[in-house]
C-alpha cells in the first residue's frame, strides 16, 4: 500500500485562503491549520509564487478590546 502524504501547513493555509475569500487571520491559522506561524508560512507560499496580498484589520478580541491583526489573502 502506499504513504497517505500529509498536508503541509503552507498548503493547509493556501487551501484555506481559496474557500475563505476573505483571507485568513493569525487565529484562524491556529484554529484551522494548526499552524502557529502563519507569517512565516505566507513567505514559504510567496517565495512559491503565489501572489498574496497582507492587510491589517481591527477586530474585536475576547476581552472586548478592538486590536489590530494582520490579515492575508489570495491574489488569484
Amino acid at each position: 500500500m502506499g504513504k497517505i502524504k500529509k498536508m503541509t501547513q503552507a498548503e493547509k493555509v493556501l487551501k484555506f485562503m481559496r474557500t475563505h475569500k476573505r483571507g485568513i487571520t493569525a487565529l484562524q491559522a491556529i484554529k484551522h491549520c494548526g499552524c502557529l506561524d502563519l507569517a512565516g508560512r505566507i513567505r514559504d507560499l510567496k517565495e512559491s509564487g503565489y501572489m498574496i496580498h497582507g492587510e491589517y484589520i481591527y477586530v474585536v478580541n475576547t476581552t472586548g478590546e478592538k486590536v489590530r491583526v494582520k490579515q492575508y489573502t489570495l491574489v488569484e
